[in-house]
């Protein structure tokens, strides 16, 4: 169906990059949209064209009830409440992603999951470029996805996140795989958690191959629809696998080893799973089996994501900042391999999670906690024999730093957004490789 937006009045909410690249994808259709962003200094107010009409500071709701469609960047919530009356009077609502899935002419990949879904589209994307295949990364990594529409390829990757998959609906994959679910942004959805595990779903519904993880409970979406193919991951009675015999673990297909992974530079069993679901989608696009392994075997761990940036006098420095809700810090501890003091920097906004599923881990393990941020007190009660709570990240360091012996390992994994005190994961990521660099220094 081809989609025709001259005559609409369309009005975009965010002045992000990805806010930038819906205007210019407007105005090569001939049509000037309207602007908002909620702050009143946007970053990039100056890369918008001057033909184009804006309105800084909140969201205006005379623009919004005028318009036709609205194009909604990630970071606002569509549950706002003049959001929903725009919706209620038949305002179409939607993303660059669904901008996006209207026009693309070439098979997609879509990947999405609580965690672990940049390092699988990454995967994916270097196997593929191996194997002779021109790919494109875009979504909610790389480029903004409407830059991706004016170049020829093979296969689109998108790594998509629930936000970006709220207002997506016509998405038609070739292949598309939920790597997992956990609590993460309960604080967006007015339903909880049962509310953001049937957006992540909803992936599936106009994909024609389905890669599902049986262990997260996920195979309910498994139907007798003969238009789907469905390929299974998660337990030992899966189509992919992954096998742990005494201290090989063994990468499988129907239980015909493939890849063993102490020829990797993988660790954890988050990798393992990440490595296994990177092979399964690239059995399915019929990569040779040569490119997937040599590929596998030389990947390293994305920046911010359980990545071992320092060692000295017997301490590990290890960066997990990407770690933005608690399911992905119960992962990173239990990857460690210890036997000193795990010295673990926990707090920042916790978007409403329940960070006791950790106390368990908090018992068996020999741990100090060091909570800092927004939520950094609260989460200290948990277990209060071995937390300690401080203001910011900079001042848990300077204690961690006094304290920390050989044979300890001090691990950032937050376990929530970065956004109370720092502008992004990264920037979190980065300050506390700079004081651990400069301790080294």
């Amino acid at each position: 169906m081809k989609y025709n937006y001259f005559g609409k009045k369309i009005l975009i909410l965010g002045i992000g990059l990805t806010g930038i690249s819906c205007i210019h994808f407007f105005l090569k259709k001939g049509v000037i949209p309207k602007i908002i962003d909620e702050s009143k200094n946007p970053v990039f107010l100056k890369k918008i064209p001057k033909n184009i009409p804006f309105f800084l500071g909140n969201l205006n709701n005379k623009w919004i009830l005028e318009a036709d469609i609205i194009v909604i960047s990630p970071g606002i919530s569509s549950f706002k409440p003049i959001l929903i009356h725009a919706r209620s009077l038949g305002i179409e609502i939607i993303s660059d992603i669904e901008l996006f899935s209207r026009e693309a002419i070439f098979p997609i990949i879509s990947i999405t999951g609580t965690n672990g879904k940049s390092t699988v589209a990454t995967m994916v994307e270097k196997i593929a470029k191996k194997s002779g295949y021109k790919v494109c990364l875009g979504g909610n990594i790389g480029v903004p996805i409407l830059n991706m529409l004016n170049q020829k390829v093979d296969f689109y990757i998108l790594e998509l996140s629930s936000f970006q998959l709220e207002n997506t609906f016509t998405l038609k994959s070739k292949i598309a795989v939920v790597l997992n679910i956990s609590e993460d942004h309960i604080n967006r959805y007015p339903e909880g958690f049962k509310q953001y595990k049937k957006i992540k779903l909803s992936l599936y519904q106009r994909a024609e191959i389905c890669i599902v993880n049986v262990k997260n409970k996920l195979h309910d979406v498994i139907q007798t629809n003969k238009s789907k193919k469905y390929i299974t991951f998660g337990t030992q009675n899966s189509d992919y696998q992954v096998h742990y015999n005494h201290k090989n673990v063994i990468l499988s297909r129907k239980n015909k080893k493939i890849l063993d992974i102490s020829q990797t530079l993988l660790w954890g069993a988050h990798n393992h799973q990440n490595a296994l679901v990177a092979l399964a989608i690239s059995d399915s696009i019929k990569c040779p089996r040569h490119c997937i392994i040599t590929t596998l075997q030389k990947f390293s761990s994305l920046p911010h994501r359980l990545q071992i940036i320092h060692r000295k006098k017997g301490i590990d420095w290890i960066n997990d900042s990407k770690s933005t809700n608690v399911n992905s810090t119960k992962v990173a501890l239990n990857s460690l391999n210890t036997s000193g003091t795990i010295r673990l920097l926990l707090g920042g906004d916790s978007k409403s999670a329940n960070f006791n599923i950790l106390k368990d881990d908090f018992e068996k393990f020999k741990i100090k906690i060091y909570c800092f941020g927004k939520d950094g007190k609260n989460i200290s009660q948990i277990c209060k024999k071995k937390s300690i709570y401080f203001d910011t990240l900079q001042q848990a360091m300077k204690l961690i730093i006094k304290e920390a012996i050989s044979g300890d390992t001090v691990l950032l994994s937050p376990g929530c957004s970065s956004l109370d005190q720092f502008s992004s994961f990264e920037e979190r990521g980065n300050i506390f490789m700079k004081i651990t660099k400069d301790i080294a220094s």
